[in-house]
């Protein structure tokens, strides 16, 4: 697991996070969201020990991650939104440099992975374009056989199919033991795929949670008119989607016992939570 406890980070002068807490289990695929410069990034340097928080603590295992012990490194990666590559080198090569630190490497699911995502390992990095790149990047990550995996904006650079490839490829990891940690502003890239979803806004955490206390406390409701009692309303061919409090358990109605089901539009998610902060609190404390 992945524990943040009472952390606080500022750049200089800058805060970027004030005492915030955030727990990441073993095991699934974690969605971190939030507009740009909000701290993500910065987060995920937290957790793999390339920042030092001011105040707090972030621990992977038990180990304190800044601390960046061999046994905890081993445990994670990160990949960062853009790596410099060395024009000569192959992904082959590059994940070869990479293999010697982690002991549950496996060379047969990079070159599947490698072969899933249509790039060939021992094609220069130079002769590729900016999307092969980032795809034999991700290939190598998911190839280190670590237990904790984070990807700072991944589908960036990836054209259409190739962002459906990677949606594939890591729905496959849902069913494993790993956790991967999805940094993005991107949302409809990884929508259907992430749960639980973290929010994130300035010096704060605005939502942490799981599909399925989302859609508890939250209703997404298609084809009706504006609400004026909706946290956010979007119009949409047809009509507008409303995001209002579910009105069946937990929700707006009293006296329901009956609990709504809608499927989470995760844009007007994000968009709802950022502009009710304080009602989304109430809904979720």
């Amino acid at each position: 697991m992945i524990e943040i406890k009472n952390l606080s980070f500022s750049y200089k002068k800058t805060p970027v996070f004030n005492d915030i807490n955030l727990s990441f289990p073993q095991g699934g695929i974690y969605g971190l969201l939030g507009e740009n410069g909000v701290g993500k990034t910065t987060l995920l340097k937290i957790m793999c020990g390339l920042q030092c928080p001011g105040m707090g603590i972030c621990t992977v295992d038990g180990l304190t991650s800044h601390d960046r012990l061999p046994e905890m490194l081993q445990r994670i990666v990160f990949l960062p939104d853009e790596v410099t590559l060395p024009d000569n080198a192959t992904p082959q090569k590059y994940v070869n440099e990479l293999a010697p630190f982690y002991p549950n490497f496996s060379q047969g699911s990079f070159l599947h992975l490698m072969q899933e995502l249509e790039v060939e390992p021992d094609r220069k990095f130079k002769e590729m374009s900016f999307g092969q790149q980032k795809k034999s990047l991700i290939a190598a990550s998911l190839s280190l056989g670590t237990d904790y995996i984070l990807l700072d904006e991944p589908t960036n650079g990836l054209d259409i199919p190739s962002k459906a490839q990677f949606r594939s490829i890591l729905s496959k990891r849902a069913e494993e033991d790993s956790t991967i940690i999805i940094s993005t502003h991107q949302v409809k890239d990884v929508e259907n795929l992430i749960d639980p979803i973290v929010i994130l806004s300035h010096n704060a955490v605005l939502l942490d949670a799981s599909v399925q206390r989302i859609t508890e406390k939250l209703f997404f409701e298609y084809g009706g008119e504006e609400r004026s009692d909706a946290l956010y309303s979007e119009m949409l061919p047809g009509g507008y989607m409303n995001v209002i409090p579910n009105p069946g358990l937990g929700g707006a109605t009293e006296g329901s016992n009956a609990q709504y089901e809608s499927l989470i539009n995760i844009e007007a998610l994000f968009n709802a939570v950022l502009r009710n902060k304080d009602r989304i609190n109430e809904l979720f404390k």
